[in-house]
């Protein structure tokens, strides 16, 4: 790299820091300029100038990548980096980098801030105590749902990489059994039973995914899956929407075919005003929020500062091309 200081571009930072984060670490090493949005019409002007460009959903296709003449590094504000083409980078010589860890145990949680809706429907009761039902009840209390224990029910995950083992200590904490279907060779863990994927669908009581999406794994809930599931099952998705044939979903939730969906993710994000899981009979959507809490977002930008500091430095880190 030249001695002068280099330029940094940050084409979409809001989502990773709305203000409560300080880009501090990220401005001492250059020139930067910190953009909260970037419409795909002007990444090629904001970004012409830069040898350094970071993107979270902003997307870098081949011909802006060719456009970008100064350009030596593309860090990617996620773990996923399908918004960049990455056969393109490597053409020019670009190094791409990503954060592989930062939400473990943020995304578990939400699973289970999920389920425990379904379970506890903790929300709506405490709503209808606002709504002054509890004074007025006849008996001393009241519940509008089932409410369900979730120890000696099944968690069956699919995809037991780093968040999908993060939920089976979880629910080998609430006494839950745990089975699990996974591609990649893991280390065992004493109380999950690992099974092909059909016997994960057919025997759990909860199905959480954790299988990143590729073209094998598209669709991969389908219809078929999903009519092997109990109806008394709840679908728990906080890894990619495109792991969902929503339209099968939809059909299997209007027939009570599953007790309910709990989706952070969405095939297409933000939906469509009438996509019909928004509100959809036992489905509850939540706009893609399982990676963003305060620390799990903190981080996320410490890790994308260390990333650019590496590479400028000369020994690029978590390099994905």
């Amino acid at each position: 790299m030249s001695s002068d200081r280099p330029r940094i571009v940050v084409l979409d930072g809001a989502a990773l820091n709305p203000g409560d984060l300080s880009w501090e670490k990220l401005q001492a090493l250059g020139d930067c300029t910190i953009y909260d949005r970037t419409p795909p019409a002007e990444v090629v002007g904001r970004a012409r100038d830069a040898q350094l460009v970071l993107t979270n959903k902003t997307v870098l296709p081949r011909e802006t990548i060719r456009a970008l003449p100064k350009l030596k590094y593309i860090g990617v504000m996620a773990t996923g980096y399908n918004v960049v083409d990455i056969a393109a980078a490597r053409e020019r010589g670009v190094v791409v980098a990503n954060v592989p860890i930062y939400g473990t145990a943020s995304v578990a949680q939400m699973v289970f801030a999920h389920l425990l809706n379904f379970t506890q429907h903790v929300a709506a009761h405490g709503e209808a105590v606002r709504e002054g039902r509890w004074t007025t009840a006849t008996d001393w209390c009241f519940w509008d749902f089932p409410l369900l224990e979730l120890e000696g029910i099944t968690m069956g995950i699919v995809g037991l990489g780093r968040i999908g083992q993060a939920t089976a200590r979880l629910a080998h904490a609430f006494a839950m059994p745990v089975i699990a279907a996974s591609r990649r060779t893991v280390a065992p863990l004493d109380y999950v039973r690992m099974v092909d994927l059909e016997t994960v669908f057919a025997d759990s009581d909860v199905v959480s995914l954790h299988c990143p999406l590729t073209p094998e794994t598209q669709r991969l809930v389908n219809r078929e899956r999903l009519a092997k599931m109990k109806r008394s099952a709840f679908l728990i998705n906080t890894s990619r929407g495109g792991l969902i044939d929503e339209e099968a979903l939809l059909e299997t939730l209007e027939t009570e075919g599953i007790a309910g969906a709990g989706l952070d993710v969405l095939s297409v994000e933000p939906p469509a005003d009438d996509h019909p899981l928004l509100r959809a009979k036992h489905c509850v959507v939540t706009p893609h929020i399982a990676w963003a809490t305060l620390s799990a977002r903190r981080r996320l930008l410490d890790t994308v500062a260390d990333n650019a500091g590496a590479f400028l430095a000369g020994h690029a880190r978590n390099v994905v091309n």
